[in-house]
């Protein structure tokens, strides 16, 4: 075997499954839908493990643009493409980058579609997507995401994961929710009056002496229309309160369930939910939305 010369390039180095997933998608208008589908399912588990850089590589690829082609299709593999985009939507750098690829626009459309599973993942991107940024939430906005995650919120409302996630996108949209709203588990309260749906989000997990419990009110209005009411209060132990009572008056106090003495602070609005100040104890949005 001849030695390698020191003048001689080296041979390349074999591509890592990644790359060469990434480099398949990228040429998918060349691939048959069964070809490219383990090439989408390597991404999806590396994207699922959260490896570091792999967001960056996804955004340098170029193959955001694809992807939203692939949501456009409506194929067999739109369901597995949008859940896809909901795990690289956790990252910062694919978010940022959601809307002049065409994603954000296609995951909208997509809201239209009645197959539950794919409903799941688009509001699972939306929620991500838009999450504490205005100018995604926005730009959802101007598009009609508000109406078409409350006509599947009512629609489909028996479905628990569909529903939490509908309810986190709205949340978002309304910049008070979580990325991640796993922690969070909803459940529809007491009707107010007709017309009027109300579901409470409490954390699964409540450490200290305080947590937050996230308030969404649907209203309907005449002629189909509906408000959606968005807040985040901050609950006390009673507990806490009626021992720094009893220390200072020698009683405690009542064992309320809400302690709410903050005044309500609203913002309404009509297609933006900007300047909603996020150091209360109390945050209130209200989105006017045509279905």
């Amino acid at each position: 075997m001849d030695k390698m010369g020191a003048s001689r390039p080296l041979p390349n180095a074999p591509k890592d499954s990644l790359s060469a997933a990434i480099e398949a998608i990228s040429v998918s208008t060349e691939l048959v839908e069964d070809e490219l589908k383990p090439y989408l399912d390597t991404v999806l588990n590396v994207a699922i493990e959260r490896k570091k850089g792999i967001s960056e590589q996804v955004v340098e690829s170029g193959i955001l643009p694809v992807l939203a082609q692939i949501l456009r299709r409506k194929s067999t593999l739109t369901t597995h493409t949008a859940r896809l985009v909901a795990e690289l939507a956790r990252d910062a750098p694919v978010r940022e980058q959601c809307f002049e690829t065409g994603i954000v626009s296609a995951l909208v459309t997509l809201l239209l579609s009645q197959d539950q599973d794919l409903l799941l993942h688009v509001s699972q991107a939306i929620a991500r997507i838009c999450y504490d940024s205005n100018l995604q939430q926005e730009r959802f906005l101007r598009l009609g995401a508000v109406p078409r995650l409350v006509s599947v919120l009512l629609q489909y409302g028996e479905n628990e994961a569909l529903l939490s996630s509908c309810l986190l996108a709205l949340c978002n949209l309304a910049d008070m929710g979580e990325e991640d709203g796993t922690m969070l588990s909803w459940e529809e309260g007491a009707y107010f009056g007709e017309g009027e749906r109300v579901f409470r989000g409490t954390s699964r997990y409540s450490f200290g002496f305080s947590s937050a419990v996230t308030v969404v009110r649907l209203k309907q209005w005449t002629n189909g229309q509906y408000s959606v009411a968005v807040e985040v209060l901050q609950r006390c132990s009673t507990m806490l309160w009626g021992a720094k009572n009893g220390h200072q008056t020698g009683h405690r106090l009542p064992n309320f369930a809400h302690l709410g003495s903050c005044p309500k602070l609203y913002k309404v609005i009509k297609c933006s939910v900007k300047n909603i100040p996020r150091n209360r104890n109390l945050r209130a949005a209200v989105l006017h939305t045509l279905l």
